[in-house]
């Protein structure tokens, strides 16, 4: 997974994260606990999983096309009401820097770029808006069987 990569590509891009991109790890401490990050904003970069593409044999050599996703969650507390279009306004712009710095770029060793799969307003309570961004990397598998 390239979490690593995409972790430091939000560093580099997104002033507003910079020391506040996290793992996986401190993703599931906070579900485990029920928290709720105590500094915002900050994301959390988790691995997605893989998906399967079309496969060919030839020459002893196997290929087959993947996908591999990475979500990024980010959380921003907002004043005033969480459900209210000036909340939203508020958090949108890092949102959107997130989206900027990640679609459309991709490690050299990787033949695709992340693409924006979806996102998506997946939480507010008291005053934290949580949003999920998932990014798609098109690859390829090459194996000598």
């Amino acid at each position: 997974m390239r979490v690593d990569l995409v972790s430091a590509r939000i560093e580099d891009k997104v002033p507003d994260l910079v020391g506040r991109t996290l793992n996986a790890g401190d993703f599931a401490d906070l579900v485990e606990k029920n928290r709720m990050p105590q500094q915002t904003p900050a994301a959390y970069v988790l691995p997605g999983g893989y998906t399967g593409g079309e496969a060919q044999t030839s020459a002893g050599l196997f290929v087959q096309t993947m996908s591999e996703t990475v979500i990024v969650i980010v959380a921003v507390r907002v004043a005033g009401d969480p459900l209210h279009s000036a909340a939203v306004a508020q958090a949108s712009p890092i949102v959107r820097q997130v989206i900027e710095g990640v679609a459309g770029w991709g490690p050299d060793e990787a033949p695709g770029v992340f693409v924006l799969s979806r996102g998506e307003l997946v939480g507010a309570k008291d005053g934290l808006l949580i949003f999920q961004i998932d990014f798609t990397l098109m690859d390829q598998l090459r194996i000598t069987p």
